[in-house]
């Protein structure tokens, strides 16, 4: 039986850059970093929640063959591939934060059904 869910992927361009994205401009903390002959593995993770591992991994080899590779970087390039839904106690005030930060906004904050929305790319297009 599966009792929770402690990685999920994040595709990104470069592996380097998403890195210092993740931890300088939004804050969150390096979990693992290795580098294998085969692939480079580095998690990242809001502090507030160490039981959650956000898996920064670049499309290629070993996953992907070249012609699924290329796509893949396509489509991130065009934004057209999604990375996670962020909580924070206030949406404004995070706004005003991360764009003071070099956050690039596709939407400032909202009111939705469900509460206050902004909506952010990454620098890989996520």
């Amino acid at each position: 039986m599966i009792t929770r869910l402690t990685h999920t992927t994040i595709w990104v361009l470069d592996q380097a850059a998403a890195k210092t994205f993740y931890t300088e401009k939004l804050g969150f903390e390096v979990r693992q970093e290795m580098k294998t002959e085969q692939y480079s593995w580095l998690t990242v993770g809001p502090a507030e929640q160490p039981d959650i591992e956000l898996i920064l991994m670049e499309p290629g080899q070993p996953a992907h063959d070249p012609q699924t590779e290329k796509q893949m970087r396509e489509l991130l390039a065009k934004g057209a591939i999604g990375g996670a839904v962020f909580q924070t106690d206030d949406c404004r005030k995070t706004f005003e934060e991360f764009s003071g930060r070099g956050v690039v906004f596709t939407q400032e904050p909202a009111e939705r059904p469900y509460g206050v929305e902004a909506v952010f790319r990454d620098d890989s297009g996520s």
